[in-house]
């Protein structure tokens, strides 16, 4: 009895795992593709999976205003230009418990992890996505420019309380005009707002919001060359 029902569950057991390879396997397989078009999230997806409103308007990264990719990485991932996809410190701070409660621990994302997370996996924290998130960020970084990773992040990142995604449907909701536009100071407004866009607000920033644009904004005037590798499109 129980070797038939131990033959049963192997005939079970096969097929799975190889669905849950393939799956694994599958966003490796993508990476190399998404030099090219203009890929979604799976955040985009589940709204529109259930209904959810979804605003979205991809924009080349030579058709948005330079200082916001530049805001962005100072706010987002300083490293960017020079990591390869991962910061281990940050990880490290990332994964360290604050009183055994994983939810308090405090973020450590490089901006290539975060396009990861956007494109394959899901919100939230938890080490299961965390281990599939880091080799992916090391594969994305190694098959992709810096600029094409970017220009991805930009244009799929949640940026409104309404659904809407990347900057361009973000600028317009915020600023009412188009993201090649926008002033270093509403670039700085915008990355401010990137952690949480729906309790922060660039359309009615808050005092938070302000301080931290104050923040960005000098930085980018301070370090220009932070985004030198988004000029050469083979980085």
């Amino acid at each position: 009895m129980r070797a038939a029902k131990w033959s049963g569950w192997r005939r079970w057991l096969r097929p799975a795992l190889v669905i849950v390879l393939v799956l694994l396997l599958l966003p490796y397989v993508i990476a190399p593709l998404y030099r090219f078009g203009q890929p979604v999230s799976t955040p985009m997806l589940w709204r529109w999976a259930t209904g959810g409103r979804v605003e979205r308007i991809f924009v080349p990264l030579d058709r948005i205003a330079p200082i916001l990719p530049l805001t962005v990485i100072l706010a987002e991932d300083g490293g960017f230009c020079h990591n390869r996809g991962i910061d281990l410190g940050a990880v490290r701070e990332a994964l360290r418990e604050s009183d055994d409660d994983l939810e308090e621990a405090r973020g450590g994302s490089t901006i290539t992890q975060q396009t990861v997370k956007n494109l394959f996996l899901w919100p939230g924290r938890s080490l299961v996505r965390k281990a599939l998130e880091l080799p992916l960020a090391l594969w994305l970084n190694l098959v992709l420019p810096k600029r094409r990773i970017i220009e991805l992040y930009l244009n799929i990142a949640e940026w409104g309380p309404s659904g809407q995604f990347g900057v361009e449907a973000a600028s317009r909701f915020a600023f009412r005009k188009s993201a090649r536009e926008l002033t270093p100071a509403e670039a700085a407004e915008l990355a401010a707002i990137l952690p949480n866009p729906v309790s922060r607000s660039a359309r009615t920033p808050g005092i938070l919001v302000h301080r931290l644009a104050a923040l960005y904004a000098r930085r980018a005037a301070s370090y220009p060359g932070h985004a030198a590798c988004l000029r050469n499109p083979a980085r």
